[in-house]
């Protein structure tokens, strides 16, 4: 198989952090008002092709048993790329035994034209030893250029079975649609109910309602990022293991990926109550008596927030100014990811100004209560 040398563009990584969640949240809301949400429908099967179409995934979203086929093929690949993998570790190995067996004629040769005893026997077993060394590395060469053919012609019969997938898709989808129109599928009944939330999210008052729904919108792209991981992992495992080409840039990109989505997803977390805790004494208490907790300790929040978001401005700062990068040969640029610590401590506070108003409006509402206003 051929090796695979792409590296991610860093304009193309930085873009498609900001692309795909929108690209991704159109599509799910378009597919949840559409009348046949649920059913087969062409994107789905083109994603499924291109991402695990090898193993036939593709004709198994559908429920074709066609699929099957694709799975020899791919057991071919396979082994024929382990044997490209083994063929170039016997050649290397052939080639430092040449090598080798080079320096030491040399060395008897030298030997030789000084007239030292016993040199003429050595060098003939060097010679000797060169041509054995000689003839196990045209071996090799012979085995891998075999291997090399073996899996370029079961990667291009792969390769013919995709592409004419390819060009059948739309009337296979077209087909299982109106099979599932005809029988059309009963919804399976929820294995248990949705659960509640231990504390729920009071509701927030109008003039706060665009906090909330910033930090709701932010939560939920940067959730999408995580359907990324899986496609960059998923190339990782392929290059490696498939086309024997690991990469580096990869898991660069990646967790430096999810640790700008744990910055930027904190406010979403904070607002939805979903941050772990050890909850002894708050979920016993009232919703009066939780607001007044929360007044309380929300000093100690601010003075935390308030710290990251100073201290996080000036590492971006210092980023930026420098133009700093990571010390790998990718290079990716570090101020964009620094960055994500001041606008994630932002959020938070502006989550935490939400907060603490409807704590206050709760405290208001119940002493109005008490008083029989």
């Amino acid at each position: 198989m051929p090796s695979l040398t792409f590296v991610m563009p860093h304009w193309l990584y930085w873009a498609s952090l900001g692309v795909f969640p929108l690209v991704a949240a159109f599509l799910v809301y378009r597919e949840g008002v559409r009348r046949e949400a649920g059913r087969a429908n062409l994107f789905l099967a083109y994603l499924f092709l291109i991402s695990a179409g090898f193993i036939g995934m593709h004709r198994f979203y559908l429920r074709s048993s066609w699929g099957l086929l694709f799975i020899p093929f791919f057991l071919a690949v396979l082994w024929t790329s382990a044997d490209v993998r083994e063929g170039r570790e016997a050649l290397s190995l052939a080639r430092s035994e040449v090598q080798s067996a080079e320096r030491i004629v040399t060395r008897a040769t030298a030997d030789v034209a000084r007239n030292r005893e016993g040199a003429g026997d050595r060098l003939a077993e060097a010679n000797a030893a060169a041509e054995t060394a000689q003839a196990k590395m045209a071996a090799a060469v012979a085995g891998l250029g075999r291997s090399n053919r073996n899996a370029r012609i079961s990667g291009i019969l792969l390769g013919v079975l995709l592409l004419g997938d390819a060009l059948l898709m739309p009337g296979l989808v077209r087909r299982r649609r109106e099979r599932e129109t005809a029988a059309p599928a009963t919804l399976p009944e929820p294995l248990m109910e949705t659960a509640m939330p231990s504390s729920p999210v009071r509701e927030p008052l109008p003039l706060l309602r665009p906090i909330d729904r910033l930090v709701q919108a932010t939560g939920e792209l940067v959730a999408y990022w995580s359907v990324l991981a899986v496609f960059a992992y998923y190339y990782e495992v392929v290059g490696r293991y498939v086309f024997n080409s690991p990469t580096n840039w990869v898991h660069e990109s990646m967790f430096l990926m999810f640790g700008m989505q744990y910055m930027l997803a904190g406010a979403y977390a904070y607002r939805d109550e979903s941050h772990v805790r050890v909850d002894i004494v708050y979920s016993r208490l009232s919703d009066r008596g939780r607001a007044i907790c929360d007044v309380i300790t929300s000093v100690f929040f601010f003075l935390f927030v308030g710290t990251m978001l100073v201290t996080g401005w000036r590492f971006a700062n210092d980023a930026i100014a420098v133009g700093e990068r990571s010390f790998t040969e990718w290079g990716i640029q570090y101020w964009p990811v620094k960055l994500a610590i001041p606008l994630g401590a932002a959020l938070l506070l502006l989550q935490g100004f939400s907060r603490l108003a409807r704590d206050i409006a709760t405290l208001v509402a119940g002493r109005a209560a008490a008083n029989g206003i």
